[in-house]
């Protein structure tokens, strides 16, 4: 029988945002064992209290009801029991070199064996260890608990825990992972590259966004300068036709490519086309790049037009060798790229009957009903064409790291995961509820966005993606590293804990919700070592004090923005920045440097409203913070010291000063090289600003091309601030 207390409790649900979730004993204990958040620490080191409204709506997106008491401890209960239940836990989580052990759970007295059987076929028995631990009474039957050990010497790789009773037979992932990434050889000593946005790199010969070739062109050129990678903005795929959401980091899945990236005429089969279908080639080229010659970037023509030229390579013979390889492509990606492939036929067709933005039927939204099954067959031609997107696509981003590399990029391209997908793309339909509802992902307020962030992304399932031996995190990260020679981890923190915002919440009333980050970082760094790569994690903004030590000894970069450092005050010396770490000036988040010193970054904050101070205060606040690293420069001699320096000579002179870090990586954003000013990316905005839609241009305004910039002289000379930078300039 509830109390009176609590049913006037329950009473004011409307009202729960001022609770006080430690008020609830049963309800703090459930919330710690789902991950789920209670209290946290801001970005100005105040501790904070989540309601208990926001905690319980988050449970509730993950199937737990928490509206009660006796539905808190029912909770509880199954949480209890659920080991007891299984033979075997789904994931086992181990590093090379270090003992292992996992836990069975059988009926009391029965005899067990376990074993592992690892991927090359090798069997290795587990000794079984003392474990004195009560047996329970669980589902009507008593349960023992067992211990076994498992060798350090296991083999890297994908394993499986085999558990033999006298009637009953278990399986489980055993995941043996590196202890810590090795890096590549390149990086004994400290390396430069280029930071870019591919859609915004722009040359000649593509339709109005930069694509594959264009990246390509990037590397080779950055390679000349002494440049040894190219870190690029997510290539994961986007919408199938138009409308396209313009943030790359808002794709409607990671799992695979985004075709508005091809080049057309750099496709096998367009070389062969006939004279016709050659015009019509041409005549669409000419349409997608007039629409964006000037102004903004326009997607939605570009690959219009694209997908109708593609439209028509499809449909040209292949030679032999040519389907063979396709035929490959297409057995290797297997079902997964078929899931996409048909969700992207639906969506298109959707799209044309009811119109975009449109909810799919009922029945659709079920990848595996009978009625989705019949329409597959319907649809089967261009479920076809959507998976040889994906092939061409695979190829052309093949072609660029090759293309990279020839140009003597040490590292090559590194590219960058996304730290979630829309809400209602390809990836919440083929994954289910692997992907919660209810919630979506962003972050906390913080100083560069002080009324936090709501990303619009519907975070992983902890529960789910351990049940599913974390399968499509694996097939994610594949497909990040295939052409890579490293990547960065958008938002890093998101392997540890991620911040959920309940539906109809603004974005400061969230709760923080912990995945095991074990698991997570070491599934990353055995493919990493996989693929003989390297990790950087973007780690800005609210990071929890051991994430940053825990991802450095695993070897993985950590981030340092220069504008964004400071301690007790001041900026921080650049030599003291960490070494495993990527450095650069800026960020895409930011203003190029150019305009971050003309403070647009306050200015069009201001313009927005997204300032929580005045305008006055905020511009003397940029002054004093850009004044002490001016004055940092020059007390090292990097500006004069008496005379005004103009904007490229600051622009360098920062740059310079990075140069005195130790860290391995240093990042110039490709906008720095040619003088660039605006901003790519506002965050806390949606339709405000024109995020994402921002062509490269130089200092004047006038777009810079890719053909072009091998005699941009201003790029040259900060090139040469760099180390291994051309010494002519």
């Amino acid at each position: 029988m509830l109390s009176r207390a609590r049913r006037e409790r329950l009473a004011r649900m409307d009202h729960l945002a001022a609770d006080d979730v430690s008020s609830w004993p049963a309800l703090l204990e459930l919330a710690g064992r789902y991950g789920v958040g209670t209290e946290y620490w801001d970005w100005q080191g105040q501790h904070t209290t989540v309601s208990v409204a926001t905690v319980t709506a988050v449970l509730g997106a993950f199937g737990v009801d928490a509206s009660s008491d006796e539905a808190v401890d029912a909770a509880l209960r199954e949480l209890d029991e659920r080991p007891w239940r299984e033979t075997l836990p789904p994931v086992v989580v181990m590093s090379q070199g270090t003992p292992g052990s996992v836990l069975a759970h059988v009926p009391h007295g029965a005899a067990l064996r376990v074993e592992v059987r690892t991927e090359d076929g090798l069997v290795v028995d587990a000794r079984q260890a003392e474990h004195n631990v009560a047996p329970r009474e669980v589902g009507g039957r008593t349960v023992g608990e067992a211990c076994f050990e498992l060798p350090a010497d296991l083999p890297l790789g994908y394993h499986r825990i085999h558990a033999v009773t006298d009637d009953a037979e278990a399986d489980a992932l055993l995941v043996v992972a590196p202890a810590r990434i090795d890096l590549p050889p390149a990086l004994d000593h400290q390396q430069w590259g280029l930071t870019a946005q591919l859609y915004a790199a722009r040359s000649r010969a593509s339709w109005g966004v930069g694509d594959f070739a264009d990246l390509a062109g990037l590397a080779t050129w950055g390679a000349s300068l002494g440049a040894a990678f190219v870190l690029v903005n997510p290539l994961h795929a986007g919408e199938p036709v138009p409308p396209l959401e313009p943030s790359p980091y808002l794709p409607t899945s990671r799992r695979f490519l985004n075709p508005l990236y091809v080049r057309v005429e750099e496709i096998v089969e367009a070389k062969g086309l006939a004279t016709t279908p050659q015009v019509i080639v041409e005549r669409l080229a000419r349409t997608a790049r007039e629409a964006t010659d000037d102004g903004l970037i326009d997607r939605d023509v570009a690959w219009g037009a694209k997908l109708d030229a593609l439209e028509l390579v499809f449909g040209a013979p292949r030679s032999a060798a040519r389907q063979q390889a396709l035929d490959a492509f297409l057995a290797e990606q297997g079902e997964p790229l078929r899931q996409f492939a048909l969700w992207c036929a639906l969506a298109e067709l959707f799209i044309e009957t009811d119109g975009p933005g449109a909810p799919w039927p009922a029945w659709a939204r079920d990848p595996h009903s009978p009625a989705v099954a019949e329409l597959a067959e319907d649809l089967g031609d261009r479920v076809d064409f959507f998976a040889w997107l994906q092939w061409v696509a695979d190829e052309q981003l093949g072609a660029a790291q090759a293309a990279a590399r020839e140009a003597g990029m040490s590292l090559g391209l590194v590219t960058d995961l996304a730290v979630g997908v829309h809400p209602s793309g390809a990836e919440t339909w083929t994954l289910g509820d692997a992907l919660a509802t209810g919630v979506t992902v962003g972050a906390p307020p913080d100083a560069f966005n002080q009324r936090g962030q709501d990303w619009s992304q519907p975070p992983w399932r902890p529960d789910r993606l351990a049940a599913l031996g974390y399968a499509p995190y694996r097939d994610m990260l594949r497909t990040a590293f295939r052409h890579a020679g490293g990547l960065r981890i958008d938002h890093v923190m998101g392997l540890f804990r991620l911040w959920c915002i309940p539906a109809g919440n603004p974005p400061g009333e969230g709760a923080y919700l912990r995945y095991d980050h074990e698991a997570m970082v070491s599934i990353l760094l055995l493919e990493a070592h996989r693929a003989g790569a390297f990790v950087v994690g973007e780690d800005l903004g609210v990071v929890e004090p051991f994430v940053r030590d825990y991802l450095r000894e695993r070897g993985v970069l950590g981030t340092s923005i220069l504008w964004f450092e400071w301690e007790d005050g001041a900026p921080k010396p650049p030599e003291t920045y960490r070494e495993l770490c990527l450095a650069s000036v800026t960020t895409h988040d930011l203003p190029p440097t150019a305009g971050y010193l003309a403070k647009e970054h306050v200015q069009l904050r201001e313009r927005l409203g997204l300032l929580t101070r005045s305008v006055e205060e905020e511009l003397a606040v940029a002054e004093g913070e850009q004044d002490a690293f001016l004055a940092m420069a020059r007390e090292r001699g990097l500006l004069p010291e008496h005379s005004e320096a103009d904007e490229e000579q600051t622009v360098e002179a920062l740059h310079a000063l990075l140069t005195r870090a130790p860290s391995l990586l240093l990042g110039v954003a490709v906008p720095d090289l040619v003088g660039d000013r605006r901003t790519q990316n506002q965050p806390g905005t949606h339709r405000e600003y024109p995020n994402w839609c921002v062509p490269l241009t130089g200092p004047d305004g006038a777009p810079v091309l890719v053909d072009d910039l091998a005699t941009n002289q201003r790029a040259r000379r900060l090139a040469a601030r760099m180390p291994g930078g051309p010494r002519d300039a």
